[in-house]
């Protein structure tokens, strides 16, 4: 975790909610772990801080399969319905549910974004809202896939291409935080099939947000290499099951 001088930080920079957007299409497989984890991330953010309360939703996007219902087990877990078959308008979908229940000013709701197939650390929530309340407008954090879904030597070409560093370039949709009110200057998610996630961190930084990528708070995410986004993520680990190391930086 980025060392963060605990203080009393400024009104602007006072988190008073979290909100977390999960797209999700035909997922009951892989979302209950996820949920599962973000119970946990949460029961931490409630120990640590009870003054700031998070929101979870679902965007249940075109899906035909019981994805619905695992949310429904999930009783601290809302569900927005959507048939756009489209992951960047799904997390834009998400975004404005949860910034309609803030009350508050949107300096201090912190939009986090994850994905149905990846489960957040159990300081994920926390180690966000302190790293908001240092200053930052959005936080860019790294993934790694799960190590089950992969052979030994795909991982290392992984980790060969991904160290942990600093001020990295990746931008993943699976673990990234927003101010709200940056969110809204740089004109949200777009209707993307891909790529939503770096074309936002990428006007933010343009419009002069306090970005940090960081490469402390990782997310495991679903190693799987069947590919439901062109130029996605999954698309990018079979190129490095093939050994294309032509593919693009994600």
């Amino acid at each position: 975790m980025t060392a963060v001088v605990r203080g009393v930080p400024d009104e602007a920079d006072r988190i008073t909610m979290v909100g977390i957007v999960v797209p999700a299409r035909n997922e009951e497989r892989l979302l209950p772990r996820c949920l599962d984890a973000l119970q946990t991330a949460r029961s931490r953010l409630v120990a640590e801080r009870p003054d700031v309360p998070a929101r979870v939703v679902v965007v249940l996007d075109a899906c035909t399969d019981r994805t619905r219902q695992v949310v429904a087990a999930h009783p601290l877990v809302a569900a927005v319905s959507v048939d756009l078959a489209c992951v960047g308008a799904a997390r834009a979908v998400g975004a404005d549910h949860v910034a309609r229940a803030h009350q508050g000013h949107p300096d201090n709701l912190w939009l986090l974004t994850t994905d149905a197939d990846s489960t957040v650390p159990a300081d994920w929530l926390t180690s966000h809202v302190d790293l908001a309340e240092s200053g930052f407008d959005a936080v860019a954090g790294t993934v790694e896939p799960d190590p089950a879904d992969l052979p030994a030597d795909v991982l290392r070409r992984w980790h060969s291409r991904h160290p942990p560093v600093p001020d990295h370039h990746h931008v993943h949709g699976a673990n990234l935080g927003i101010r709200l009110s940056a969110y809204a200057a740089a004109g949200g998610f777009e209707s993307l099939l891909t790529h939503e996630d770096v074309r936002l961190v990428r006007r933010l930084r343009r419009n002069g947000a306090r970005v940090l990528a960081t490469p402390h708070l990782p997310v495991r995410t679903s190693g799987r290499t069947e590919a439901r986004a062109p130029g996605g993520f999954a698309a990018y680990l079979s190129a490095l099951v093939d050994d294309d190391l032509t593919a693009g930086h994600l």
